[in-house]
């Protein structure tokens, strides 16, 4: 792969809960404005490698991360990097959407005032950009004054996104983001992730198979800590190279 042609760059990387390792050397590219999606059974180390792209894992009592992990060429691990302008780069999205207790607006609104934007004309083109981006402006347009928490569950992982996209991200991390919604609800975070990465990197966790044919164009399939196999999408799911992997996708184990 050409050197300059990835977002993401993990080199060797190794997970530790205390003794317990939980990514055995993983070595992943991950190129510009596309959908890669990791897939496994649960425990299998896809939520933690998710976690250690912006550092969430940090969080973890007794965590230990070994290896390296390149953002734009730059290792996010170390000493000199600003975990909080990590974080504002490579933005997450929840299995379960955590609107704050406030209205849609100000649930938007909140990182760009984090980060010292006071304007009001500013703050409502942000709020106002975030929630097209998130195909929600218009269902709340006319009242932005609502709490976040009276929206319905899709809607909530939608507002959800749109706060992600307010402080200007450029990787968007996706934890299972619809396990929690309905078909229909599914259907719109689908739609909107292929709309998205025309203008950002995404890596979704998902256990929904479907899921990951339809929206990725990478698939990488974890098992137990390691990577089994990494491929174009539509190659993994017809034409795996590893057996393990074409149990997996064909329901014979996980």
């Amino acid at each position: 792969m050409d050197n300059a042609n990835y977002k993401i760059r993990t080199r060797d990387l190794r997970f530790f809960y205390g003794e317990k390792e939980a990514l055995k050397g993983i070595t992943i590219d991950v190129k510009p404005n596309q959908v890669t999606a990791l897939i496994g059974p649960s425990g299998c180390g896809k939520s933690t490698f998710l976690r250690s792209l912006n550092r969430m894992n940090d969080l973890v009592e007794g965590a230990v991360v070994r290896g390296t992990v390149l953002v734009d060429h730059i290792d996010i691990y170390g000493p000199e990097v600003d975990v909080v302008a990590l974080r504002k780069k490579v933005g997450m999205i929840f299995q379960k959407s955590n609107p704050f207790p406030k209205s849609v607006y100000d649930n938007v609104a909140y990182g760009p005032r984090v980060n010292g934007i006071r304007e009001r004309k500013v703050l409502d083109e942000i709020v106002e950009t975030s929630l097209k981006q998130a195909a929600l402006w218009d269902e709340v347009r006319d009242d932005l004054s609502r709490s976040g928490l009276a929206l319905s569950g899709g809607q909530q992982q939608r507002l959800c996104i749109a706060r992600a996209l307010a402080v200007g991200p450029e990787v968007l991390l996706m934890d299972e983001p619809a396990s929690a919604l309905d078909p229909s609800a599914t259907a719109k975070i689908e739609e909107l992730m292929y709309v998205l990465k025309e203008n950002y990197t995404i890596v979704i966790v998902t256990h929904n198979m479907q899921q990951a044919a339809r929206v990725s164009d990478v698939t990488a399939f974890f098992y137990i800590g390691e990577l089994i196999e990494m491929d174009e999408t539509r190659k993994m799911f017809t034409n795996p190279s590893v057996k393990q992997t074409e149990d997996y996708i064909t329901g014979r184990f996980g």
